[in-house]
């Protein structure tokens, strides 16, 4: 199953996960809209296509300007800017293959100060016939290329589905993550 990164952040606020606020827009209008509902004065505006390496994607189509398809806005007139660059047009990532994938929709984000960047994702290991979750403490945009160069700082864990994850798993892994 593939969940656009704003239904994953809903539903991390559903289990009281702390997550920054935004919302998904269909329409510049709309992302304009949500911008002015958050409080700025930073916000980011990021493409919502099942691909990884978004922030690092180039747009097939002149009109989406020379930026990837996450950005940094700093005030509603660049939401409004950058939504309109990127809606309706294609995004090609490491992760879509040159053909790339339409943007549909943008998330618009509430601007943060990052302290640190964590990378989690659970995946099916199909050997294993399991879920299994997999952390690392050099997150951001880079995972592929930890997993391809320091393959020692991913660490992962196999659960049963049924059973879920077991509180000696997630203690486990966040000690490796400091």
């Amino acid at each position: 199953m593939n969940i656009h990164e704003h239904q994953a952040k809903e539903l991390y606020r559903q289990y009281g996960i702390p997550t920054g606020k935004g919302a998904a827009a269909f329409t510049v209008d709309e992302a304009v809209e949500a911008a002015k509902q958050l409080p700025g004065p930073v916000w980011v505006v990021k493409a919502q296509i099942h691909a990884g390496g978004r922030g690092k994607g180039k747009f097939k189509e002149a009109a989406a300007g020379e930026k990837g398809g996450v950005r940094l806005a700093r005030s509603v007139e660049e939401v409004e800017t950058f939504s309109r660059e990127m809606l309706g047009n294609t995004l090609v990532t490491i992760q879509t293959g040159p053909e790339g994938k339409l943007v549909n929709r943008v998330f618009v984000e509430e601007g943060c100060k990052i302290a640190r960047e964590l990378y989690l994702g659970i995946v099916l290991d199909r050997a294993a016939a399991k879920p299994v979750l997999m952390v690392s403490s050099e997150g951001g945009v880079e995972i592929e290329k930890v997993a391809a160069e320091t393959p020692h700082l991913i660490f992962k864990e196999h659960f049963d589905p049924h059973a879920g994850l077991m509180p000696y798993q997630v203690r486990k892994l966040c000690y490796r993550l400091n």
